[in-house]
Parts: structure tokens; C-alpha cells; sequence
């Protein structure tokens, strides 16, 4: 059996993680990863404890479910609350990271950004991770990486 790459890898945790989601708007994922290890991960939803989407609907200001945590964000979030460093390390995510999340990726010090889907990216938001020196890559998920995990037949 052929394995995986670890870009495919990390893009499926991504993916994985993005049906956790609890916004009903746009359901993503995001894995940081440092030396190929997962480090954390987020999905966009409400803050602990907190009203869900899902339950009670968006709260939308300008466009913008405000109720959301980003999955970025969340991911950043759970690397500082746990006193993990995001010095160069990579993230991975289901789509393109909005402005504000792109900032934060810059300020936590993460050197990649690998993306499956374009999500109105924001050309300021571009600019800056090429400003940054951020490395930015288009990488689409292999969807038959779930249908292999779902037709292995090792555990017959």
C-alpha cells in the first residue's frame, strides 16, 4: 500500500477537524504542525460553552457571523493556552484564512500556510503573507484518501 504525503496527511486532519464545525455558513479546519507532528487544532464554532449556529443561527454583523471563532484562530488560541510555540511552524486549512486570521498567522510566527480551497481571498491578505515572507500553497484535498479509509480492507 502507497503511503500518503504529509501534505495529504495534514490536510485530511484539516478536513477531519472542519466537521466538528458548528457555524452553518462555511464549515473549516486547521492543523498546525511543527517538524511533521501535529501541534493543534481548530474548527470554526462558538466559544466554549458558548450558543452554537447550529442551535440558534448565525449572528451576523457586515456580512460577518460574529458568534465564530475562526478555526485558525483556534488553533493559534489552543497552541497559547497550552504554552505550545508556533515559531515556523506550518498550518493547514480547509480554506484560505480570512485577513484577520492571516494576521495572527503572521504574528504567531508560523512560516507556511497550505490551503485546499480559495475562499475570497483577500488580495491585502496576500500581500501581506508575501510581505511576511510566509510561504503560501495551494494544496487540494485527495478525496480518495477517505474513500481508501473507507474501502481498507487490512482489518478483514
Amino acid at each position: 500500500m502507497e503511503r500518503i504525503s504529509w501534505k495529504q496527511y495534514f490536510m485530511a486532519q484539516s478536513h477531519l477537524l472542519s466537521y466538528r464545525s458548528t457555524c452553518t455558513r462555511l464549515t473549516v479546519g486547521a492543523t498546525i504542525v511543527r517538524d511533521n507532528r501535529i501541534i493543534a487544532g481548530g474548527y470554526n464554532g462558538s466559544i466554549a460553552g458558548g450558543v452554537h449556529c447550529i442551535d440558534e443561527g448565525c449572528y451576523v454583523i457586515d456580512g460577518h457571523c460574529v458568534r465564530t471563532i475562526h478555526a485558525e484562530m483556534n488553533a493559534i488560541i489552543q497552541c497559547a493556552k497550552f504554552g505550545v510555540a508556533t515559531t515556523d511552524a506550518e498550518i493547514y486549512v480547509t480554506h484560505f484564512p480570512c485577513l484577520q486570521c492571516t494576521k495572527a498567522i503572521i504574528q504567531a510566527g508560523i512560516k507556511s500556510v497550505y490551503y485546499a480551497e480559495n475562499y475570497r481571498n483577500h488580495p491585502y491578505a496576500v500581500e501581506l503573507l508575501e510581505h511576511a515572507g510566509v510561504h503560501v500553497e495551494h494544496v487540494p484535498l485527495d478525496k480518495k484518501i477517505f474513500l481508501a479509509f473507507a474501502n481498507d480492507e487490512r482489518e478483514s
